[in-house]
């Protein structure tokens, strides 16, 4: 006598709601079409009031659950209403940054192999090993305030883009780190890899910087990391730094390899500044909690601007080191200023009038 057996685990075997649909239903897409990206990251990270209908699972000794509101001031009606506009996630970011190391490899793999440091300037090379060297350690900085920052997101969507953001912070104080010793050796002078260091704990051009870097690092709120360091401290800061000074004056100096290490840090920026606006005007303007919001924002930008003011104003004497001038630091601060102005005033925040506006 033949023995049926029921095949419940078989694909297909149970027919529910949708159950031959080859899209996902449970979450309404940001577009007419969902993308792959949703796909992946909208609901991965559960929320009791969506779906995770028993409640958290595990919780911290204190009784507070394993994701929280309360880890921020700032509110949202809907969390999973944010969507990157870059739509990074694990594969597309692992391809992005494969990507950026092979172009910087093979940039200075070839400039190498054409002695192309025999034509660096004098005064550039104590640059780059004075203080090219010590800009790592603030980019270093904001990479691990950003991973610690991560881990608090209320979405999957919002934990990735600021994780993707520590990333590439922490790929960047890495490459100038692995591209400095990789051309040391090629100087017919000694290059001392530990100049920078020296200059990032001692020397007074960057200890406005270093305060603001450790001031960021031990905020407690990680929406103010990651506002703070994308909206203020990027365009303000280092963003002036690599693109108001670096990038103006490297090539003039026979230096056509740390540039392309640099552009890559500024493409970076780019896609995190547009990430961190989006979620911040979303805040900013939300149905419940915006007026709030804009106050909280507000407060976190007077507390950080004026530090990162004074720390821009602190790297002028840099810019007068280099042989041959380009960019004065005057137009050099007068762009990052501006850029830092418009950027909050895009999300919705205006400086006119001072602090608590």
């Amino acid at each position: 006598m033949a023995i049926t057996y029921e095949r419940s685990a078989e694909a297909g075997a149970k027919k529910f709601a949708d159950w031959d649909s080859r899209k996902y239903k449970y979450y309404t897409p940001k577009g007419r079409r969902a993308t792959l990206y949703e796909d992946v990251t909208v609901d991965v990270q559960p929320d009791p009031a969506r779906y995770l209908l028993q409640n958290w699972i595990i919780s911290f000794a204190d009784g507070t659950p394993a994701y929280s509101p309360t880890r921020t001031h700032l509110q949202s009606s809907d969390w999973h209403e944010f969507r990157a506009p870059d739509e990074e996630w694990e594969r597309t970011h692992y391809q992005r940054q494969a990507g950026i190391e092979k172009m910087i490899h093979m940039a200075v793999a070839n400039g190498r192999a054409q002695k192309a440091v025999a034509g660096f300037d004098a005064d550039w090379v104590a640059i780059l090993q004075n203080h090219v060297s010590a800009s790592k350690h603030a980019e270093y900085g904001l990479g691990v305030a950003l991973m610690t920052a991560q881990r608090d997101g209320m979405t999957q969507m919002i934990n990735n883009t600021i994780l993707t953001n520590a990333s590439y912070k922490l790929r960047y104080a890495q490459d100038l780190t692995l591209y400095l010793a990789d051309i040391a050796p090629d100087f017919a002078k000694p290059f001392d890899e530990s100049a920078g260091k020296q200059h990032w704990m001692i020397d007074a051009v960057w200890q406005s910087t270093r305060e603001l870097i450790e001031k960021v690092m031990a905020a407690p709120d990680y929406l103010e990391q990651y506002f703070a360091i994308n909206m203020i401290i990027e365009p303000m800061v280092l963003e002036l730094f690599r693109s108001g000074f670096v990038m103006q004056v490297a090539a003039l100096h026979g230096d056509y390899m740390t540039p392309t290490v640099v552009s890559a840090a500024e493409s970076d920026t780019s896609r995190n500044l547009v990430n961190c606006a989006v979620l911040v005007q979303m805040l900013a303007s939300d149905p419940k909690f915006g007026a709030a919001n804009r106050k909280v924002l507000g407060e976190w930008v007077w507390r950080y601007l004026p530090l990162a003011q004074q720390a821009a104003h602190n790297l002028q004497p840099i810019w007068s080191l280099p042989h041959i001038k380009v960019l004065g630091f005057p137009e050099a601060m007068g762009q990052a200023e501006a850029h830092v102005h418009k950027v909050l005033d895009q999300v919705g925040i205006s400086l006119e009038g001072g602090k608590g506006q």
